[in-house]
């Protein structure tokens, strides 16, 4: 009964989405319920394996995480999952087809596969309702609160400054309110026993708590194999093994084992290096950009190397930055044919073009943008056919098409980015001066972020720019000779 009495506070006071910024104001977020289980414990009861010299403890850079109490060599197993550990959507094939589970399958086919995370979600709240649920110690662990964009005040999602983030921010807030009906709709004419819910009323907050929940620790692994060896993607929540935290320099990895026919599959966590003493247990998230961080994660990454800045491929843009480049060229507007057919093979005009083009990163510019820019300001089809695309989309290949063309092309992208960063209100050192005077998490996370995006414009500026000099030092020295 008290565990019952636990989830029913639990899932009744969920804060609604204009007032959950408040649950998420600091780093470390309580767990759903002050004294959870002991999920190192329960795990091992389970059949699961875990590292003597594993703990979790608070970690000062991440908040809750898996720490090393000694040294562990490296090539040691960590953490092992059998197959009925992990929390996932597929359970409720073999739960067997009934009332509740039919109206969460109806549900979960509503949801679009870029937003997976709530399927499973559905999951993962029906398991938080239930009395008794299997996962219980594990989701009892689970923060009450997350620091994702969908959860912050009005005022920070606006201080993010940057729009290709507010769109996915106001998109998935718009989902949330849209589903949440859907929902409604689907549970008022049930019977009790027959409510997924336990008859609980789930409203957008509660479900965006569940999709953050999934979003920030599910992974997708293996789930039944096809006849021509390949895979089904099968997102799954990985008790214990999600608490390691994020590195790009991680300490360890994940691997997933398949047994016979697949029955005697396990997920485990393996020591990649040699681990010290009191150092976290860290796997490497993925090599994702700022925006994915935080809209997933809620967290922001200092100089990360895939963060980009997004742009639109727009022949006027294009004009106004070759113009303040001092090059000129009427190909931007008004490309001719040859030059058309370019941009067309690389998906830059016509029906199916993606004019979505990125600056940053490990490109460093976008290799379709480098070859349009390079194809518009070229003096002729002859040279440019000379070359691969591939080579045109280079930025290793050293100016295919001249070095004043190089240098036009450079020119005009430092251009680009100048203009980038004048839509930004805010400069760095005002960014900076926000953050020392004292503000909200929500408020300090959207500062954060804005304040990447801009050093990633800077960087692209600077490294840029030393190519253009190094370009005009060489173009000299052969002048001269």
């Amino acid at each position: 009964m008290a565990a019952s009495k636990m989830v029913m506070a639990s899932l009744t006071h969920f804060r609604p989405l204009t007032c959950a910024a408040a649950a998420a104001s600091a780093f470390y977020p309580a767990r759903l319920v002050p004294h959870p289980p002991d999920l190192v414990m329960w795990v091992q009861r389970q059949g699961g394996f875990v590292h003597q010299a594993l703990k979790i403890a608070q970690d000062s850079g991440h908040g809750v995480g898996l720490l090393a109490s000694e040294a562990i060599p490296k090539g040691s197993e960590l953490i092992a999952l059998p197959k009925h550990i992990p929390l996932r959507f597929g359970s409720f094939e073999s739960d067997g087809v009934d009332e509740i589970n039919s109206v969460l399958v109806d549900l979960a086919r509503q949801i679009p596969e870029e937003l997976w995370a709530m399927k499973l979600g559905l999951k993962l709240l029906r398991e938080r309702a239930k009395v008794g649920s299997f996962w219980w110690p594990y989701i009892s662990n689970l923060p009450e609160a997350y620091s994702v964009p969908i959860f912050f005040p009005g005022e920070d999602i606006k201080n993010l400054h940057y729009a290709p983030l507010l769109y996915q921010v106001n998109k998935r807030c718009r989902f949330l309110l849209d589903f949440e009906q859907e929902v409604r709709r689907a549970l008022e004419n049930l019977k009790p026993n027959d409510h997924p819910f336990g008859g609980q009323d789930v409203d957008a907050s509660s479900l965006g708590w569940a999709m953050s929940a999934v979003s920030s620790r599910a992974f997708r692994l293996h789930g039944k194999r096809h006849p021509d060896g390949t895979y089904n993607d099968d997102p799954m929540m990985l008790p214990l093994i999600d608490m390691c935290n994020h590195s790009f320099d991680p300490n360890a990895k994940i691997v997933q084992e398949q047994g016979v026919d697949n029955a005697k599959m396990l997920v485990k966590v393996v020591a990649e290096t040699a681990i010290k003493q009191n150092d976290p247990l860290a796997i490497n998230y993925g090599c994702l950009n700022n925006d994915l961080f935080l809209l997933d994660y809620g967290f922001v990454i200092p100089s990360n190397p895939y963060d980009t800045i997004e742009l639109k491929y727009d022949g006027a843009l294009l004009d106004a930055a070759s113009m303040a480049a001092g090059v000129s060229s009427p190909s931007f507007s008004a490309p001719s044919p040859w030059q058309q057919q370019v941009l067309g093979r690389l998906g830059l005009v016509g029906e199916a073009a993606t004019l979505k083009v990125s600056l940053g990163g490990q490109e460093l510019v976008e290799g379709r943008l480098l070859a349009a820019l390079r194809v518009l300001l070229a003096n002729d089809v002859q040279s440019v056919e000379k070359h691969e695309l591939d080579t045109l989309k280079s930025l290793s290949a050293e100016a295919p098409l001249g070095v004043a063309t190089e240098v036009a092309a450079l020119r005009t992208v430092i251009a680009l980015c100048a203009m980038a960063l004048g839509h930004f209100p805010t400069k760095i050192m005002e960014d900076e001066a926000f953050l020392r005077k004292g503000v909200s998490s929500s408020s300090e996370l959207a500062i954060q972020f804005r304040m990447e995006k801009k050093s990633v414009i800077i960087d692209v500026m600077r490294n840029l720019t030393r190519r253009v000099k190094l370009f005009s030092s060489k173009e000299t020295a052969t002048a001269q000779d």
